[in-house]
């Protein structure tokens, strides 16, 4: 038996931590890619299609790419632990609008004192092994607070995809509208015996970050976690988007002048002008869970709940509404003759 090799029957530790990095950002050209065009864009391997769906909205996604790592996790107690596998990439595209890069990968409780030959690797796809037993809760806080340089980056990967993308030459690089990118990092751990998933924090950090922390039953696919935070990174965007919107532009009008002037309601255009792309772009992206397994489902239930995802949402559609039948209507100084 070669060195490293596992003998038939033996049992896998059981996985005890999942983790993972979205990037989302909207797409940078002019007019929304079709589903053929965003199966060019998204066509990362030649002998795997791309996952492309209309319903219940236009969606197409990549086939997974691997990238090989062997270098230390990031631990919050400075312990080193070397770990060696690869880290699953992939890319989305909803609405031919908004792009999505995201890498994940699974660590078992449990891994050699040795390295094993790559081949083990690659026949267990978005799994990284440590040398000896896991510190996860170390690990897991390690990962959300970031690494330090040297140690697994996972973002660095999903940064890579993004970069690969957004150099693809469908691409004009004249978005309708302005906006940011975000960053979403998150770790799962097992949940209790008999319980469901739960979310047990989710933060908004600085430049641009949010970190989840999530709780998850044994045995869930580490790439149903990272769709839900595909998911979750998706609605997060947007509702970061359309509060920036709202809040870069004046709302409301001035005090009408004492006479009808040629210059009266000047404002209406800008104030239109800046709202009209988030109700041709954005505000029909709207749809939670549209592709979530359906056991983490539950867990945008917590989301309604608090922060209240949708609630807020909703607020930020009527208050756009209100706006531009507020403009449309003529104001009532520009019609009156002295």
């Amino acid at each position: 038996m070669t060195p490293g090799e596992t003998t038939p029957g033996e049992t896998q530790p059981p996985v005890v931590l999942a983790c993972g990095e979205v990037r989302t950002c909207l797409l940078p050209a002019l007019q929304a890619l079709d589903s053929r065009a965003a199966a060019q864009l998204l066509g990362l391997r030649a002998d795997e299609r791309v996952l492309l769906s209309e319903r219940p909205n236009l969606y197409g996604r990549s086939p997974d790419t691997l990238t090989g790592v062997d270098c230390p996790l990031p631990s919050a107690n400075g312990a080193r632990i070397r770990a060696v596998g690869t880290v699953a990439a992939r890319a989305s595209l909803t609405e031919g609008r908004v792009l999505q890069s995201s890498a994940y990968f699974r660590v078992p409780a449990s891994g050699p004192d040795h390295r094993r030959p790559w081949g083990h690797y690659l026949v267990r796809p978005a799994t990284v092994e440590p040398f000896g037993k896991l510190p996860y809760e170390a690990v897991a806080r390690g990962l959300l607070n970031g690494g330090r340089h040297g140690e697994l980056d996972v973002g660095l990967i999903a940064d890579g995809l993004l970069t690969r993308l957004l150099r693809h030459p469908l691409l004009d690089h004249r978005p309708p509208l302005k906006s940011r990118p975000t960053r979403l990092r998150w770790v799962a751990l097992p949940a209790e015996r008999d319980e469901g998933p739960s979310i047990e924090r989710f933060t908004l950090a600085e430049d641009e970050l949010r970190t989840v922390r999530l709780r998850v039953p044994a045995g869930t696919p580490a790439g149903d976690i990272a769709g839900l935070c595909d998911d979750l990174a998706l609605h997060d965007w947007l509702l970061t988007t359309v509060v920036r919107i709202l809040d870069g532009i004046r709302l409301g009008t001035a005090e009408p002048p004492a006479r009808p002037r040629s210059r009266a309601g000047e404002d209406r255009p800008a104030v239109v002008t800046a709202l009209r792309p988030a109700v041709d772009h954005l505000l029909h992206l709207w749809m939670p869970r549209a592709r979530v397994a359906h056991e983490l489902a539950p867990l945008w239930e917590e989301l309604e709940d608090r922060p209240g995802f949708t609630r807020q949402w909703r607020t930020l559609v009527q208050r756009i509404r209100d706006q531009l039948a507020l403009h449309a209507i003529p104001h009532r100084e520009a019609e009156l003759i002295p």
